[in-house]
């Protein structure tokens, strides 16, 4: 372990910046200030050699450690108090945005597993959900960057909608509780989800909180749906959505897609425990901090897999993509709420 230490420090100190670089920010998320920071360090060549082997391993371990406290901030019966209209609206705009992102991916010829990973990110909640599913895209970590990429797109379009939004919501006529649904199942991240609903009422800030949780809910079937069938096709790990060497050759393929990831179990448990209602709120205050450390720290150690050159010659695509994706989310959802209002 003692070589790997360097890569934990530095991932702490990078996170313990960029949370106070966010914080005086609610709108500004504290996981893209990390990221930007981890393209910053690799980019300017300012990553110490010496700290490359820890960052590569510690921020895999404390992603999905992060991703398993996640689950205490969700609660089922929570959730079910949006009603049948609400989980409805919820239901319906994940499952369209999903298939339709992975379709326009597809007509746009943007690498498959670049298209699920934007395609998970923007139908359920943003950069914890791309890298939920980055462990079964890419099980070997050989696509960090895709991973980094995808998380940039959804913060960077997340914004737009959290500016966009509650501009809109007196155009469409929509009343406070209309306005948090719709708000809700269509911005992406968490905290911006938070601000957008504030921008419109305090109202329609707890329908959109509710609702944005309603979508986590999802992330676990979803991930776990998708491991299933990758391990069914035999797509293996190398990141270019093709059949793995084990199908192809008939020889033992390098990694196959984990049925249910370990992590998503965890993430589970961690919703089951909440919902029974025994946690102490201080407890859960507390495992939400450690959440967002956890989750920003990691978020460095994916900034540092971005190569900015490359970017820039290869995400144009990806981008259109992002931008399809989202306005197909929030169409559907601004629909359905109108439908069900």
């Amino acid at each position: 372990m003692r070589p790997l230490l360097p890569g934990l420090g530095l991932l702490v100190l990078a996170a313990a910046a960029s949370l106070l670089v966010a914080a005086p920010f609610p709108a500004v998320s504290a996981l893209l200030v990390a990221i930007v920071l981890g393209v910053v360090l690799r980019n300017a060549r300012l990553l110490p050699a010496v700290g490359v082997p820890g960052v590569v391993w510690w921020s895999k371990k404390l992603l999905r450690t992060g991703i398993v406290l996640l689950g205490l901030q969700l609660s089922i019966p929570a959730v079910l108090a949006l009603g049948v209209g609400g989980v409805l609206v919820v239901v319906v705009t994940v499952a369209v945005t999903f298939a339709a992102t992975l379709l326009l991916g597809r007509l746009l010829r943007v690498p498959g597993p670049m298209t699920l990973l934007i395609a998970t990110g923007f139908s359920i909640c943003g950069a914890a959900a791309v890298a939920a599913m980055s462990a079964v895209v890419d099980p070997d970590g050989e696509r960090e960057e895709d991973t980094a990429t995808a998380i940039a797109l959804v913060t960077l379009f997340g914004t737009v909608t959290l500016v966009a939004l509650p501009l809109l919501v007196p155009v469409l006529g929509m009343d406070d509780r209309a306005a948090g649904l719709w708000i809700g199942a269509s911005v992406h991240e968490v905290a911006q989800v938070v601000a957008a609903g504030g921008l419109v009422s305090s109202v329609a800030l707890s329908a959109a909180t509710l609702t944005k949780l309603g979508r986590v809910v999802l992330l676990a079937p979803l991930v776990a749906g998708v491991g299933v069938a990758r391990r069914r096709t035999g797509v293996g790990s190398r990141g270019n959505g093709e059949v793995g060497e084990g199908a192809a050759t008939g020889r033992p393929a390098r990694s196959r897609p984990p049925l249910v990831p370990l992590f998503v179990a965890g993430f589970l448990v961690m919703v089951a425990v909440r919902s029974t209602g025994w946690v102490p709120a201080g407890v859960l205050d507390v495992a939400q901090l450690v959440t967002t450390a956890l989750l920003t720290a990691a978020m460095v150690g994916l900034g540092t897999g971005v190569d900015v050159a490359r970017l820039v010659r290869t995400g144009g695509r990806a981008a259109v993509l992002g931008a399809g994706s989202t306005l197909v989310a929030a169409g559907v959802a601004g629909g359905l709420v109108l439908a069900v209002s």
